[in-house]
């Protein structure tokens, strides 16, 4: 997982946590079908069953995590302790579960039951939502050819452009693995078209720009 600015500052023993976003292209952890918005305890349990072995019980707020051993960056695909908000990669779901990982740099996996059913979103949910909120950024590491603007939600439909960084990205929409953008450079021009914003392998090349 990449972060910005994942620094921390040890003030008088107390420790800041600074947000978490994705900032590079990830090629580990790809196969997940959405984003989980995490109460501030998680009871982690292996089987999606109250009366299975309960794996853990992890406490956070904007103050740390709780047990201290894990570092907000293995934990969530998106933390932003000063507004209470932290996001959890999803593996699959039901009516009454999610699995969730909680561990982003070995993959360990655990069911959570769910509190509020809206706390989970896919990742076109999400998208939708946030990129359309913020507007969207390419992650560092994408290759060139997903840079590219097309007319429609086709790799052989006509290219309208490239693009680059520096530019705002506004999001009309999610299609499948395709963005419908308006993409304006720095000097005001602006391109309207689709990008690819994720793989068939699940790698994203684009993210809600959330600040």
């Amino acid at each position: 997982l990449s972060l910005r600015r994942q620094r921390q500052m040890c003030i008088r023993d107390r420790v800041y946590a600074f947000d978490i976003v994705p900032q590079f292209v990830s090629m580990v952890q790809t196969n997940t079908v959405g984003i989980y918005k995490a109460p501030n305890s998680i009871k982690l349990y292996l089987e999606p069953d109250e009366t299975s072995k309960l794996i853990d019980v992890i406490t956070w707020s904007k103050d740390g995590i709780d047990p201290n051993t894990i570092n907000a960056q293995d934990l969530f695909v998106v933390y932003l302790p000063e507004e209470n908000k932290g996001f959890l990669a999803v593996a699959q779901e039901n009516e009454d579960w999610i699995q969730v990982i909680y561990n982003n740099s070995t993959g360990d996996m655990a069911w959570v039951k769910k509190d509020v059913s809206e706390n989970y979103m896919s990742w076109e949910n999400f998208f939708d939502l946030y990129g359309k909120k913020y507007g969207l950024k390419i992650l560092n590491g994408t290759n060139n050819d997903e840079k590219t603007i097309y007319a429609q939600a086709d790799e052989y439909s006509k290219v309208v452009g490239k693009v680059y960084k520096l530019q705002k990205i506004n999001l009309h929409g999610i299609k499948g693995n395709w963005a419908s953008v308006t993409v304006t450079d720095i000097n005001d021009v602006s391109k309207t078209g689709y990008v690819k914003w994720r793989s068939e392998r699940g790698i994203k090349y684009f993210f809600p720009d959330i600040p």
